[in-house]
């Protein structure tokens, strides 16, 4: 028994990460957070949608599992996925299929690699939400 606990112990060890690894990896969701509050800076949430039908979006950006479609500088949609296309941050493409010409709340969309079209990651959509500039 003791013999097959070993390995176990060995290999849980070697997922462990370090204080240093800690370390960055905190200050790296510290940044992804700061990024994120700097894009919504100034626009105020609305009520969630479970799809964008007709979306124009001219910019996508990632901060985290978080994904932030823009339409311009006043109307943004936020869409907190569960994690795996952080690719988009580093400029992986996002690729969704939509037999409805809508992109919705649970749809799985994937991350390629521009350069060498190797796939880097998959996440399902969260719900969007609308961010808007405040009527005067």
């Amino acid at each position: 028994m003791r013999y097959l606990i070993l390995p176990l112990v060995i290999a849980l060890a070697g997922c462990a990460q370090t204080p240093a690894q800690e370390a960055a990896a905190t200050q790296r969701r510290a940044a992804e957070q700061q990024g994120l509050a700097k894009e919504l800076a100034g626009l105020v949430p609305d009520k969630p949608t479970m799809c964008l039908t007709n979306f124009r979006t001219r910019q996508l950006k990632a901060y985290g599992p978080t994904l932030i479609y823009s339409e311009g500088r006043n109307l943004k949609y936020r869409s907190d996925t569960a994690g795996g296309c952080e690719g988009v941050a580093r400029g992986d493409i996002l690729v969704t299929v939509s037999p409805t010409g809508q992109l919705c709340s649970g749809d799985i969309a994937r991350t390629v690699s521009p350069t060498s079209r190797i796939p880097s990651g998959s996440c399902s959509l969260g719900e969007f939400i609308p961010y808007r500039k405040p009527r005067s």
